[in-house]
């Protein structure tokens, strides 16, 4: 804003108005100034130290007052290893004292063993390469030959590859896409680490492999994607992406997710399958969740993003990012603190801390108990959040805060009516942080049809770690039988697959 100082108005309500304009707009500098110092040598934790109880002053007093000098003794832990797992080859070497050393230094006696002392060491076997190779006699008639009949050779038909014509096995497939998929190797690398083996392998046949195997990978991700949209309950998010035969700067790879991380995640008593699916789009228009949600009705927790609102599905709101926003208001206060900001993170922590409570209770117990203790306390929240709303300049960090939960007040909430719910996204955000990570490291995808592919990919290696299966030997495994006639996708599942 500029001000002309030497035609500045005479009266007093301008004055006070330019003043107000000019003191919000320094504040709103200022605290884009210490969020960036944060975000460059900050913490990135979102955790909220001291996040005691705000009412329980008259407890907190009492103890104060009665204050008395306590000895308090405690035993430490001391830390153990976890043994290695059991059923691992094992080499044993036998460490013995030579037989003349058997003997007492004292009495000349022979000595007999009274025990022994184990020790565990890990060794690592580099990967082995080697090459199978396929010998198909051919078989012809003799007489037939002499008598100028003609004669039929016989042979063992060509045994099935999944990429016909070329050299690669299941197993090393699935090695080139869980490197990249699952630990973000991009092909490059492994280009490099074929070449240490004496293998010339290029990132193009590698990259040429990956999409046949994503387009065998397709009918196991559409069973998938009918399975997620028979469940009560979606998670979603969205990220940016660069694809460069595209005609926009950035495009977007979709996330859908039901269930949790790990079977044992799962709310007792329920029966829903750990799902991870990726979508991509080159747009992030709303249309994008519309088609692939196909007319779902059910809860779809999202964030604050305008576009799930063209779904059919009852939006749940997360109270992750509200309170990550709180965080970045109490980050732009520097050290003169923020008592709101404190105030609204505090009270955010009593919802949580119920929820903690809440992890291994039931539907019914977890609907029960938020009903009782959690709807009073959003009924607090919302008061305070009308009531500061009126008290603190909109443009600041802390008026974005308080406008955002207003805004999103009713998906906020509606995390009580269903013992189902969560209280947050975190699911659909930890479902999506390994694309983020491999993101960095091959940056980009060259073509539509290769990022089609990555999220296939993705969603297989995504939805089979959820289900506490071995990746590697899922991902060959699919790939063997699905590149068979009459495969059976059912039995592929991922939580079906752990049966067999």
């Amino acid at each position: 804003m500029n001000i002309d100082i030497e035609n500045l108005p005479d009266d007093p309500a301008t004055l006070k108005k330019m003043l107000s304009q000019v003191m919000s707009r320094y504040q709103y500098l200022e605290e884009q100034f210490r969020i960036a110092q944060h975000k460059q040598f900050g913490q990135s934790t979102e955790g909220h130290p001291g996040q005691g109880e705000l009412f329980n002053e008259a407890e907190a007093l009492a103890v104060e007052s009665d204050t008395q000098e306590e000895a308090i003794s405690y035993t430490r832990k001391k830390p153990t290893r976890k043994p290695l797992p059991k059923d691992l080859p094992r080499e044993v070497i036998v460490h013995d004292i030579s037989d003349e050393e058997k003997v007492c230094g004292c009495c000349a006696g022979e000595l007999h063993r009274i025990g022994e002392d184990k020790s565990e060491k890990l060794q690592f076997i580099p990967a082995q390469v080697k090459v199978i190779e396929h010998v198909r006699p051919k078989y012809a008639c003799r007489t037939c030959e002499k008598d100028g009949i003609s004669n039929t050779v016989k042979q063992a038909p060509v045994p099935h590859s999944v990429i016909p014509k070329g050299y690669a096995t299941p197993s090393l497939l699935s090695q080139i896409i869980t490197s990249k998929y699952q630990y973000g190797l991009p092909l490059y690398r492994q280009e490099s680490m074929f070449k240490q083996h004496g293998i010339e392998l290029s990132r193009k046949t590698m990259a040429d492999w990956i999409i046949r195997c994503a387009e065998l990978f397709k009918p196991l991700y559409d069973q998938l994607h009918q399975h997620i949209l028979k469940q009560p309950v979606i998670a979603a998010d969205e990220t940016t992406l660069k694809v460069v035969e595209s005609e926009k700067v950035n495009s977007y790879m979709w996330l859908y997710a039901s269930g949790a991380d790990s079977p044992t995640g799962n709310i007792p008593g329920t029966e829903i399958p750990n799902i991870v699916l990726y979508d991509y789009h080159n747009s992030r228009a709303g249309q994008c969740a519309v088609d692939f949600l196909k007319g779902y009705s059910g809860y779809l927790q999202v964030d604050g993003y305008q576009g799930y609102e063209q779904t059919q599905a009852t939006l749940i709101g997360c109270w992750a990012h509200a309170r990550r926003k709180f965080m970045e208001a109490k980050k732009g206060t520097g050290k003169k603190g923020s008592g709101k900001a404190d105030w609204a993170l505090n009270h955010i922590q009593k919802l949580y801390r119920l929820e903690t409570q809440l992890k291994d209770k039931t539907v019914e117990e977890r609907y029960i108990t938020r009903q009782e203790k959690s709807v009073p306390l959003l009924s607090q929240l919302h008061m305070w959040l009308m009531k500061s709303a009126q008290q603190v300049l909109p443009k600041t960090k802390l008026g974005e805060a308080i406008q955002y939960c207003l805004n999103q007040w009713k998906k906020l909430e509606r995390y009580t009516l269903d013992g189902l719910l969560s209280i947050d996204n975190n699911r659909a955000e930890r479902g999506i942080k390994p694309f983020v990570i491999g993101r960095k490291n091959w940056l980009f995808s060259q073509t539509a049809r290769g990022a089609n592919a990555s999220a296939v990919l993705y969603s297989i290696i995504e939805t089979a770690k959820a289900n506490d299966l071995n990746v590697f030997e899922y991902v060959m495994t699919c790939l063997d039988e699905l590149s068979q006639p009459d495969v059976n996708i059912e039995q592929l599942l991922p939580w079906q697959f752990a049966k067999r």
